[in-house]
């Protein structure tokens, strides 16, 4: 199968994340098998692929969560491949998840006011700071605002919707300055409202912030990705546009199917 770029082309791009051989085993199995694309800076690049297809497994070597048994990962110019995952979170490259992981009984600024804390030296001053520290306040009101919750800042997690709480995780990862987010299944339980309006705060991000987005909605998919990497079996079977990805035969069969 072909890749997305053509003969000849000219290759004047600007490479936030370069990933090459990557691979994992999990006894028999082999999650990750020589896993290999790049995700250009500023861009939305989305993987995706069947349930065991190797996304998850992808995504928690590129954050630090789990080693990979070889292979290299370049973020930002540096190889960040056997880097810690405080020291990842640092560089400027912060990740969701696919359940939500907050402070119920804090309200959503204060959860926000938080994750600015601890990304920054010297944050063991913990709650009470947090919560009135302007220094940590401003950014994390700025937050909300871009997720469309600043009418929500001193509202209690257990208080928000569901895809409010998902909107909020954004917002937290977005008051650390991030460089680059891996968002893992973002639109998961939400309703066809939700993830439209999750769509809507995730598009304006593009040119500001590079994305590597792994997600099962496949209009979503096509809505929001610049480039697509679609995986099978822990490698990359294709990287191409939207287009490209949802007109190939094979593609198109396995994974979307034929309509």
């Amino acid at each position: 199968m072909q890749m997305g770029v053509q003969a000849g082309e000219p290759m004047m791009v600007d490479t936030i994340l370069d990933v090459t051989g990557l691979t994992k085993s999990f006894g028999a199995i082999r999650a990750s098998d020589d896993l290999t694309f790049s995700v250009a800076r500023g861009e939305i690049h989305a993987l995706i692929g069947p349930n065991g297809a190797g996304k998850s497994t992808a995504i928690g070597q590129l954050c630090g969560e789990i080693e990979p048994d070889q292979g290299r990962i370049i973020f930002n110019d540096c190889d960040i491949s056997r880097w810690p995952t405080y020291r990842r979170a640092r560089s400027g490259l912060q990740r969701s998840y696919q359940i939500t992981s907050l402070f119920p009984d804090f309200s959503a600024a204060d959860n926000i006011a938080l994750a600015v804390q601890a990304g920054r030296p010297h944050s063991f001053r913990f709650w009470q700071p947090a919560r009135h520290d302007k220094a940590l306040r401003t950014p994390a009101n700025e937050a909300l605002d871009r997720v469309g919750l600043g009418h929500k800042a001193d509202t209690k997690v257990t208080a928000l919707s569901h895809g409010e709480q998902r909107q909020l995780e954004l917002a937290m990862v977005m008051a650390t300055d991030p460089v680059m987010l891996l968002l893992d299944e973002p639109m998961a339980g939400m309703g066809q409202v939700e993830s439209q309006l999750m769509m809507e705060i995730l598009h304006p991000l593009k040119g500001d912030v590079s994305i590597l987005l792994v997600e099962h909605d496949m209009d979503v998919v096509f809505a929001l990705a610049d480039r697509i990497s679609v995986l099978d079996k822990g490698r990359v079977l294709l990287t191409g546009s939207p287009d490209e990805v949802r007109n190939d035969p094979d593609v198109r069969r396995a994974y979307l199917g034929d309509s």
